[in-house]
């Protein structure tokens, strides 16, 4: 049976201004479940609101904030996006954190990693292998010794690829960033599960 083809959902920014806050974030408009709309883009801006102020504006008024978000899916049912919030209030450097978001967007539902995969395939053990790997490849110098991912670790969809990642200092000093780990999904098919995020992007 043919899929249907779904056309990629309207996303628009929006904006919070406030002194020493400057927010953009991503709402979503023209879906045929509004239902779903309202859910996702609740969602949204509770996420945005609660990294402003895990950031610190407000209780901190030294605390200058910017934000933004990047969209990394948009197509097969999927939306997978980044908030990125960058704060600042005083030292050597401020703060970034990234938040990741991915839904399914014919009921609004918000993906675990562990919903990628089948039961009990053991998936936290096979990406930290693939995520050690490209650390030894990459010379990438880790705080403390490696002992894998969290079993709901820190990713995102970008087509054909499940990008895992650490915020700052939970992996690498701070000055290689934030490290990002993209994994073909051909590399872990075997463990895929058919109808989660992941299955969709085949074909």
């Amino acid at each position: 049976m043919r899929k249907l083809i779904t056309l990629p959902l309207l996303v628009y920014s929006q904006r919070i201004v406030k002194p020493k806050l400057d927010v953009v974030y991503p709402v979503i408009h023209g879906m045929a479940n509004q239902a779903v709309q309202y859910k996702m883009n609740a969602k949204l801006l509770k996420r945005t609101n609660e990294l402003i102020v895990q950031q610190g504006y407000g209780e901190n008024p030294d605390t200058t904030e910017t934000g933004y978000y990047e969209l990394k899916n948009n197509q097969r049912d999927v939306l997978s996006l980044t908030l990125i919030n960058y704060a600042f209030s005083g030292g050597a450097h401020g703060l970034t954190v990234v938040v990741p978001i991915t839904f399914n967007t014919k009921n609004g539902k918000v993906y675990k990693l562990k919903d990628l995969f089948k039961p009990d395939s053991n998936y936290v053990k096979r990406l930290s292998e693939l995520v050690e790997n490209q650390i030894k490849e990459r010379d990438i110098m880790v705080l403390g010794e490696y002992t894998g991912i969290n079993p709901n670790q820190d990713f995102y969809i970008a087509d054909k690829s499940l990008v895992l990642f650490y915020q700052l200092y939970d992996l690498a000093p701070y000055a290689y960033g934030i490290p990002y780990f993209p994994i073909s999904i051909y590399d872990i098919q075997d463990i895929i599960a058919d109808e989660g995020p992941l299955g969709q992007m085949f074909g």
